[in-house]
């Protein structure tokens, strides 16, 4: 009887496509299982990205520890973007740890399990170069109708405030091959929606293309049938090109909407976070799509509270949000990491003031959302159900909605059956600040 493993996934989609590539090479050997209870192996693939990942990585690493007293559990073993940074002080500072293996030994799981079988293993390459293709094993954890593509890894844009690039190395573009083929895998399985990303999405090809690839992909992928939606997150707005903005326009199969982390609206901030776009260059770039795509659905996130930041700074940030009404709005408060410039400042803002300013930003996007919303009201809007909640009502997802971070659509369809994963069309009769209600139309 095969040994059972569970994978727990911390993070971004970015590390469910880790996670899931991780499923796919351990299932030749083992027996993969949702609860750690149950399992003999339990492996962490943990995130840093903020003082919260950081926390809730080791706090989970912890529990899972746990099982080795009181449980069939063996070995408990360290992966990620934790792993990769802090792989020694994670072996030293928790005994009961098995294994800690950096983002680079992934596709040698089994390999170094076995290698690790009588004595703890810390392993790690310190310069990164893997990167995942449609050749290696992916174990998908949810029958789900979207799935997330990773079209690239690592990071050239050294932001001051950001460890990414230290952790994951420098941009590495896949293959437009590779992507097309892992696509086209997907589509066979009933994948419907494309969730395309990266850290950097729009400098897609830069590396191995010489150019910027992005929109040339996107009508590829459109190509392969199956895929009803194309989805973009993580989109840097200096690379934006008009070309891609086109292939969105014109192109039914790509999603109207946007993720588009902006980060501040300050020019004095923003160069010192080494951003490489000033608040004009957004804002060109904001009504440019717009203008394009009257209906589209923008998302960006912001910090608040980095180094230097007065209330000066801070009021334009605020303006910023109200003059642009972004459809969704993520907030971090500012997050001191070590071997960042940002970090080596002296000009630190007080943790109560970063959370602080974080709240009040929120606060007012509460207060233009619901106006957002309100615009849906009487129109019809394609949604893809995902959950049956009775036998007049289901949940699901319009093209402004991406899975996990944004809104649902609550669906009442009294006269004809429907399937999950089938799109239909909505018109919608209510919404609040994050949800739409609407009938089916029959």
């Amino acid at each position: 009887m095969k040994k059972k493993v569970a994978v727990i996934n911390l993070g971004c989609p970015k590390n469910q496509v880790d996670s899931e590539v991780l499923a796919g090479f351990l299932v030749r050997k083992y027996q993969l299982v949702d609860e750690p209870a149950k399992a003999h192996i339990i492996i962490v693939n943990t995130c840093t990205f903020i003082d919260e990942a950081k926390q809730e990585s080791i706090n989970e690493l912890c529990q899972m520890v746990e099982y080795k007293k009181n449980g069939i559990c063996e070995k408990v073993i360290a992966t990620g973007c934790m792993a990769q940074r802090y792989g020694k002080e994670l072996i030293e500072e928790i005994p009961e740890l098995d294994m800690v293996l950096g983002d680079g030994n992934l596709a040698n799981i089994l390999d170094h399990i076995e290698e690790a079988k009588d004595k703890r293993l810390l392993t790690w390459q310190e310069t990164q170069s893997f990167l995942y293709d449609e050749k290696m094993p992916r174990q998908r954890f949810e029958e789900s109708h979207y799935a997330y593509i990773k079209i690239a890894e690592g990071c050239n844009n050294r932001c001051s405030y950001c460890v990414i690039p230290q952790i994951k190395g420098s941009y590495r573009s896949r293959t437009k091959e590779s992507i097309l083929g892992e696509v086209a895998w997907l589509a066979e399985q009933g994948v419907k929606e494309i969730i395309v990303t990266a850290q950097d999405t729009t400098r897609y090809g830069m590396d191995i293309y010489q150019g910027l690839e992005l929109a040339n992909l996107l009508a590829a992928i459109a190509e392969i049938d199956g895929i009803e939606w194309i989805r973009l997150l993580y989109c840097y707005p200096e690379v934006f090109t008009d070309e891609l903005i086109e292939v969105m326009r014109k192109e039914p199969k790509i999603c109207k909407y946007l993720d588009i982390p902006l980060q501040h609206a300050n020019n004095k901030i923003l160069t010192e976070m080494n951003r490489r776009y000033l608040k004009q260059d957004v804002e060109r770039l904001i009504n440019k799509l717009r203008k394009a795509i009257p209906d589209i659905v923008l998302r960006t996130t912001f910090i608040t509270g980095f180094p230097g930041e007065g209330e000066e700074e801070y009021a334009e940030l605020q303006n910023f949000v109200r003059e642009m009404k972004f459809d969704r709005l993520g907030v971090f408060a500012y997050s001191r990491e070590e071997n960042t410039p940002a970090g080596m400042r002296k000009d630190q803002v007080p943790e109560e003031v970063r959370e602080d300013r974080k709240n009040r930003l929120l606060e007012l996007q509460a207060e233009q959302a619901e106006e957002n919303q309100k615009k849906w009201i009487g129109k019809t809007v394609k949604v893809l159900l995902e959950e049956r909640l009775d036998h007049t009502q289901w949940l699901g997802r319009s093209e402004g909605d991406a899975p996990e971070i944004d809104g649902q659509v609550y669906v009442r369809a009294q006269k004809k059956e429907f399937s999950t994963g089938d799109m239909i069309e909505v018109t919608v009769t209510n919404a609040d600040i994050y949800d739409l209600e609407g009938e089916a139309r029959c």
